[in-house]
């Protein structure tokens, strides 16, 4: 059976208007479990188990996107050219059976494994299991020879003990209106980001480095790098330049859609919008648009949409830029590499 589709953010959640009154008493319940279990961890009641390798969380405590997944290919890559042996465990959110655990290959059906974990496995090669159980991910990285695992999400899987805890925020939606789901975007408490080990900032592209500034005390800055815009079906890539001036169908099934719409329209680019759900099953109608114009989408869309797009249709790729502080800082509070 499929995993539900959410709908995008409601506006109460970041326009300053007060939710519903049912919204509202959800909200209570809903705060009133979560703390429940965050407790039962902390004092012993329900125990975390160890995979056997460090392991290092990368999530968010609001719903939606954040940016997580350039970060966790920007850590694959370093923890790589430190000399680390590191694989990825993930839920595989989207995918249509998700009872069964699986490994992801660059040929694996996005509908199978999910859209993030092959763009991972897609773009550093490295292993990938996808399993709801993300504990027994872990463990089954370790057994096959990873010496780190990176959890793409997961701050709230406390069952899966973690050496390092990485907290994810979007610079322009912060916490929104600080409520708990689903009267506002947050998974836990706003108290709960002060106990992860790093919080990261994302301030979204910044050709100029201006973003880096707007982190607070205690963040750290992360900007995203636009890559050359890549055809689908092969060819050569073009650097977003080339776009300028020309409308385009923007395509993005992602958290915050609106980011990527906005990173279009910084680069000179008209954007004709099409948002959908994140994680969202695309068939080929949602490509019957009523004019011909060049497709842009997202890299987590690209994934799943070449069986029924055309030849002007390209994914924008986009790395994670942090400031080498923090690398030094992150590799630090690793232990030794085993010999």
């Amino acid at each position: 059976m499929s995993r539900p589709r959410l709908p995008q953010a409601p506006g109460y959640w970041y326009d300053g208007s007060t939710p519903p009154w049912h919204a509202r008493a959800v909200s209570a319940l809903y705060g009133a479990v979560t703390g429940l279990r965050r407790r039962a961890y902390r004092r012993g009641w329900l125990r975390s188990g160890q995979a056997g390798v460090p392991v290092i969380v990368v999530g968010n405590i609001t719903a939606g996107g954040s940016g997580k997944t350039p970060l966790v290919v920007a850590l694959v890559e370093r923890l790589r050219a430190e000399g680390w042996m590191p694989g990825v465990a993930s839920r595989g959110h989207g995918r249509v059976d998700t009872a069964t655990p699986r490994w992801v290959e660059d040929a694996s059906d996005a509908a199978q494994v999910g859209d993030e974990p092959l763009l991972i496995a897609r773009r550093t090669g490295v292993k990938v299991r996808v399993d709801r159980d993300r504990l027994a991910a872990a463990r089954a990285l370790a057994a096959a020879g990873c010496d780190v695992v990176v959890c793409d999400d997961g701050l709230q899987h406390y069952r899966m003990a973690r050496d390092i805890e990485i907290e994810v925020q979007d610079l322009r939606r912060r916490y929104g209106n600080g409520r708990l789901l689903p009267a506002g975007p947050l998974r836990e408490p706003v108290e709960r980001a002060a106990d992860c080990d790093f919080r990261i900032l994302n301030t979204g592209v910044a050709t100029d480095g201006a973003h880096q500034c707007d982190a607070g005390l205690g963040e750290w800055p992360m900007r995203l790098q636009v890559g050359a815009a890549r055809p689908l079906h092969g060819g050569r890539a073009r650097p977003l330049s080339a776009f300028a001036g020309q409308r385009v169908h923007a395509v993005a099934g992602i958290g915050d859609p609106e980011r990527f719409f906005s990173m279009l329209r910084a680069a000179g680019i008209a954007v004709v919008p099409h948002a959908f759900p994140d994680h969202h099953a695309y068939v080929a109608s949602d490509f019957a648009f009523a004019s011909k114009l060049p497709q842009l989408m997202t890299e987590k869309d690209a994934v799943k949409c070449a069986p029924f797009v055309d030849a002007q249709s390209f994914m924008v790729p986009v790395e994670a830029v942090l400031p080498e502080a923090f690398w030094l800082a992150l590799l630090n509070r690793l232990p030794p590499r085993a010999a």
